[in-house]
């Protein structure tokens, strides 16, 4: 894990050894949000995605660990600061008995510094009716709206659990372009989401944690990722020939083996007959959860 820097005021928020447990599964998680950067959190299902966001949140309570906000340390984000954070949660939302223009009243009354006709303009402008219930919204007018209800009470953090999940391409590239707008209005924002998407993730943000059985097992820039991080598909014989110190995960394939590296280049250059496809975030994911480790037997 890298070293945190809290003296150079980049940090917006960080969590240290964050832990929470709830029977046999155990969350046990560092990361940090900088300023003006899109964090995002990938893992498989359970892999304590929510838990880490709920823990941060307050909603549920930590059982140890640090975190922090600009630098200084806090229980847990407190109603002071979550005026300052929007929040969607996969899991969470408006009765669907309500409509938009009630919604935008209770913003109005849960965040001093909401901005009711902005709000209203941009549902307007998303094609989201303002006197409808919400029960009768399609799933792409639902996730719009989740969204923009976190974007106009002058926040500084976004938390986002699966923002796109369900929706079509034109749906999810509008929840896109909202957010490259959001971060593109103030340097000093950052955004933390998770998403199954990984083409959202690939285009949208600046670095990505993995996590796992809720530890972080790998943290990297996306364009590091995108650019070093690669597939071999060797045979058993070009396995036992290959340099193994820069190989990361092995899983055993009908084929024979695929074989995760974050130095694709040395490989190219050095085993020019060897297959390597480019490692995409889901072979990340696939490799790094079901392969084993580069060096066990």
């Amino acid at each position: 894990m890298r070293e945190y820097d809290m003296s150079s005021g980049s940090v917006l928020l960080a969590c240290e050894n964050v832990k929470k447990v709830y029977g046999d599964f155990a969350l046990e998680t560092s990361i940090e949000l900088k300023k003006g950067c899109v964090t995002g959190l990938i893992g498989k299902n359970g892999a304590g995605k929510t838990t880490l966001f709920k823990t941060v949140l307050g909603i549920v309570k930590a059982d140890g660990g640090k975190i922090y906000w600009e630098g200084k340390q806090v229980d847990c984000l407190d109603k002071d600061i979550r005026s300052m954070v929007g929040v969607v949660l996969s899991d969470s939302f408006f009765s669907g008995f309500l409509q938009v223009v009630d919604v935008a009243s209770i913003l109005e009354q849960a965040y001093p510094m909401f901005d009711k006709k902005e709000f209203l303009y941009a549902c307007e402008k998303y094609s989201i009716p303002l006197k409808k219930a919400i029960k009768e919204f399609s799933t792409g007018m639902k996730a719009k709206l989740k969204v923009l209800t976190a974007l106009y009470h002058r926040t500084k953090l976004l938390i986002l659990d699966e923002p796109t999940s369900g929706l079509d391409v034109i749906a999810r590239d509008e929840i896109l372009q909202l957010l490259r707008a959001y971060m593109e209005q103030d340097p000093e924002r950052a955004i933390l989401i998770s998403s199954h998407i990984s083409g959202d993730l690939e285009s949208l943000c600046d670095e990505i944690y993995m996590i796992d059985e809720g530890r972080i097992v790998l943290h990297e820039d996306t364009d590091v990722l995108l650019s070093e991080y690669g597939v071999l598909k060797v045979t058993k014989e070009q396995l036992k020939n290959l340099d193994g110190n820069y190989l990361l995960k092995i899983k055993e394939e009908p084929f024979g083996y695929s074989v995760l590296t974050n130095h694709k280049r040395f490989y190219q250059e050095n085993y020019p007959q060897t297959a390597i496809e480019r490692g995409s975030i889901d072979d990340v994911i696939m490799l790094m959860v079901s392969g084993k480790d580069a060096g066990m037997d």
